[in-house]
């Protein structure tokens, strides 16, 4: 780890790897895109955790020996950045360049489906609820699948890709992801742990900001604290600190929810070391990174305030249950005087 001459697997040392890390965590998108497609799926509560869980698996295992067989294929500062497969095999193995770069192109082309796959349906669900407007609810009558939502995002997301810089769009994708993966672990514990009307949240939320916080000041020792022994100390003590409170925390609070068939499993060591991981890699990204993060976020929260609040509200007030076909469903008086009736 010689910063003049650097070789080998880890050329900039552990530093250098949790900022590539959070730089390619956009890769592992897609994976949750699956859950969206509960509603298509025939055994969803079986399914979904089995999809979910082989899918990342393997792909973790493949990513790992492509970058392991690269590291040793070529020295780092020889990889093209644009193209390091395609480009580690062109001259002696020229057909082997081709078919890695036809196989690439089809891999771009795939993740863009399977990300607007998801995107589609959430939108057309929150459409449902008039959170955003009704016209993303509508499907197609023949296939049932999110039309208008669809051509929407197909259109948007082209214009973003054909204007804004690459790395711009890499960081602000590993942002987003990295803040609403941690959300979700925030989530899993919160909602295993605690029922509105039986138990209290106060230990569990104070567990969460306890975490959180040991997890921030790990973040900042190893950025700021300066090499050495008090480095070392610093971030060791973080690490104790964290494995103190999840060990705390296990064992004074009980679980209250228990899954039927499939939940996270060792709680609540999984989700805590989620939180852990996802702020120290959030702490990798860049100043304007955070800055774009939080531009796009405040202006959600506004249009979420402004109108999506007031639309939901309103409909259900007027006793809509839903869109169908883009249309508002109203509820049926017939419902309240057979209550066997289905609407």
């Amino acid at each position: 780890m010689n910063p003049n001459s650097p070789s080998g697997f880890f050329p900039y040392g552990p530093a250098g790897v949790f900022n590539g890390a959070a730089m390619v965590y956009f890769s592992y998108i897609g994976y949750d895109a699956v859950s969206t497609m509960a509603e298509e799926v025939r055994y969803p509560i079986k399914d979904i955790p089995i999809g979910v869980t082989g899918s990342v698996v393997i792909v973790t295992i493949l990513y790992c020996l492509m970058a392991a067989s690269m590291s040793m294929l070529l020295p780092y500062d020889m990889i093209d950045v644009d193209e390091p497969f395609a480009a580690a095999f062109s001259g002696k193995w020229e057909w082997v360049s081709k078919v890695i770069g036809v196989g690439a192109s089809f891999g771009i082309l795939t993740s863009l489906l399977v990300a607007m796959l998801g995107q589609a349906r959430y939108m057309c669900v929150i459409g449902r609820s008039s959170v955003v407007p009704t016209w993303f609810a509508r499907v197609h009558s023949k296939t049932s699948t999110p039309l208008n939502a669809s051509a929407f995002l197909g259109i948007f997301t082209a214009a973003i890709a054909l204007f804004t810089d690459l790395n711009i769009l890499l960081n602000l994708i590993s942002i987003g992801t990295l803040f609403v993966y941690y959300m979700v672990a925030n989530a899993v514990i919160y909602r295993r742990y605690v029922v509105i009307g039986t138990t209290k949240p106060w230990p569990i939320l104070s567990f969460l900001c306890l975490l959180t916080l040991s997890s921030l000041l790990f973040t900042l020792s190893w950025h700021f604290a300066p090499s050495g022994s008090p480095k070392s100390f610093l971030l060791g003590l973080c690490i104790g600190l964290a494995t103190a409170i999840t060990l705390i925390f296990r064992h004074t609070v009980p679980q209250v929810r228990k899954p039927e068939f499939w939940g996270v499993p060792f709680m609540p060591w999984l989700p805590s070391i989620s939180i852990f991981m996802n702020i120290f890699l959030l702490g990798s990204l860049d100043g304007p990174s955070y800055v774009r993060f939080g531009f796009f976020s405040g202006l959600a929260v506004l249009v979420y305030v402004f109108y999506s609040v007031h639309a939901s509200f309103d409909a259900e007030a007027e006793g809509f249950l839903g869109v169908k076909n883009g249309e508002m469903i109203r509820e049926s008086t017939e419902s309240e005087e057979d209550p066997n009736h289905k609407v």
